[in-house]
């Protein structure tokens, strides 16, 4: 199922978003009536423990702007690698294998070197390919994108 949110700049469709990932500041939202129920969870009331661990799991976000939603002093390979570790019971080796191949579904032409790379090393475009790339690393039930392709190139 594929379920699309529009509305004009500013009208709150990514804050949305990162209510339902719960990833915005503790009292900066009220929700007045309502609930938020993702996968048969209660977002709303989830301790931070929980949210941790359904977060790329089973749930996973595309944001919009990659640049700040990868860490800057972290190669892109360890950031990969340590995603799919936290949620997936695999070995280092395994884990690289597996943001290698990712990487390369995205197309993105020497995974194994961009594995190397920081973010700030790479075009827009390449950083918003690494960030799909870590949406399905955990082949999550649900995944909220959030504009993913704005930064891309026309031929993808």
């Amino acid at each position: 199922e594929i379920v699309g949110l529009v509305g004009e700049s500013g009208s709150g469709k990514s804050v949305t978003a990162m209510l339902i990932m719960r990833l915005l500041p503790t009292g900066s939202y009220c929700v007045h009536r309502g609930q938020i129920s993702l996968l048969g969870d209660d977002v709303l009331n989830a301790r931070e423990k929980q949210l941790r661990q359904w977060r790329g799991a089973r749930v996973a976000m595309i944001f919009q702007e990659p640049m700040t939603a990868l860490n800057p002093t972290l190669r892109i390979g360890l950031q990969m690698m340590d995603v799919i570790r936290h949620h997936q019971p695999i070995s280092r080796r395994e884990a690289r294998a597996k943001a290698i191949a990712l990487l390369e579904e995205m197309q993105i032409p020497d995974a194994v070197e961009v594995m190397s790379r920081y973010p700030f090393e790479l075009s827009g475009g390449m950083r918003q390919r690494v960030m799909i790339a870590l949406a399905f690393s955990c082949e999550p039930q649900l995944i909220i994108a959030d504009e993913p392709t704005t930064a891309l190139d026309v031929t993808v």
